[in-house]
């Protein structure tokens, strides 16, 4: 089998699916790249058994054939080429690989593709498409929240939520939730699955930069995601997830309102003087004056700063966990926060303010409170 390729192309494609690759595999022919050669295309494949990422490139090809290629060799040794064509030919009897290019020629010993693991198909599903740009900014602002507990395995992923009227996609560690919703992704048919998290890490590292839909395909078993010349396929979590709805706060009546900026510099700098093993801050509220304090009383470190506010509500003083606020607040976008609140033991609602809102998005982030140190 014999095929000429281009060294960049082939390069960025497989850069593109590399994340696949696992370290520490139990088959070791999952640390190679599977090539299905077919006439003036090679289909290039990743996978870990939960995941399989696929990409196509073109190629001058003699005859139709696959061969398992070492994945991480293949990748170092493609960033020394310059652009230009490389000449693959591969000896079938013993899966031995010989790379010719004007540089010079290259031997490496390949494995045979009826060991790769069959590739997963989807049945009996169904599908929707969402804009790229859209199910980035969805996955970005929830995957933060999702649980790194694998005795809680549903909640170490991304819930996705999908009916007539809305998509809605949800994370949460128990510490905090978050809730991203839009009313402009429907499916005819209604569907509910929990995404790990890995594959998800693998479409955000890809959609910031596509421009189009991704169509997502699933079952019960899998979901499938094909966006450009790409696609992923990858097993869903199987379980049910947790009852979000119900630790929504219904009615918080006291709503503070701020500048994002302002209120996580001040949170950020005056972490620092926390307690290493609680990360608490104090947020104290009188009138249209917000306290932010933090003490560490066995280093005797404390800190307090002072800002101006909008709040409509009784005087309160909450803990929160400023690692989880801090990054919740990082995650979002506007320039103005609100945070509507009722008892110090009651979660908070953190949702985005302003003029800039997209009218077909919806957002909220709960952050649970801690026992505050008198």
């Amino acid at each position: 089998m014999k095929f000429i390729i281009s060294s960049a192309s082939l390069h960025k494609q497989l850069q593109a699916i590399s994340g696949v690759l696992g370290t520490n595999n139990t088959l070791p022919i999952l640390d190679d790249f599977l090539f299905d050669v077919q006439e003036g295309e090679i289909t290039i494949f990743a996978s870990d058994l939960e995941n399989t990422m696929s990409t196509k490139v073109k190629a001058e090809s003699s005859e139709p054939g696959r061969i398992a290629i070492p994945g991480k060799f293949l990748l170092d040794s493609l960033k020394s080429f310059a652009d230009h064509p490389l000449t693959f030919i591969v000896n079938a009897d013993n899966f031995s690989i010989n790379i010719s290019s004007s540089y010079g020629n290259y031997n490496i010993m390949g494995h045979d593709p009826d060991e790769y693991p069959k590739i997963p198909a989807l049945e009996d599903g169904a599908s929707f498409k969402i804009d790229a740009s859209v199910f980035f900014e969805g996955i970005n602002k929830t995957i933060y929240a999702t649980a790194n507990d694998d005795l809680r395995p549903t909640m170490t992923g991304v819930f996705l939520q999908i009916d007539e009227e809305s998509l809605t996609m949800v994370a949460t560690d128990s510490h905090r939730l978050v809730k991203f919703k839009r009313n402009d992704v429907k499916s005819a048919t209604p569907a509910s699955f929990i995404l790990p998290k890995k594959p998800l890490n693998l479409l955000k590292g890809l959609l910031g930069n596509v421009d189009g839909n991704v169509d997502i395909y699933f079952n019960a078993k899998n979901a499938a995601f094909s966006f450009e010349n790409l696609n992923l396929i990858c097993r869903l979590i199987e379980g049910k997830y947790p009852n979000y709805d119900a630790v929504i706060p219904k009615d918080s009546p006291f709503k503070l309102t701020m500048n994002r900026s302002e209120l996580l510099g001040s949170l950020r700098r005056v972490s620092i003087f926390s307690s290493k093993s609680t990360s608490q801050v104090r947020m104290s509220i009188k009138g249209n004056q917000l306290q932010v304090s933090a003490e560490d009383l066995d280093l005797s470190n404390s800190a307090v700063e002072t800002l101006s506010c909008q709040y409509d509500g009784e005087d309160i003083d909450m803990g929160f966990n400023s690692k989880f606020i801090n990054e919740m607040l990082g995650n979002l976008s506007t320039e103005q926060i609100t945070l509507e609140l009722s008892t110090p033991s009651r979660p908070g609602v953190l949702l985005p303010d302003g003029d800039n809102l997209d009218p077909a998005e919806e957002l909220l982030m709960i952050v649970m409170p801690v026992m505050l140190n008198n």
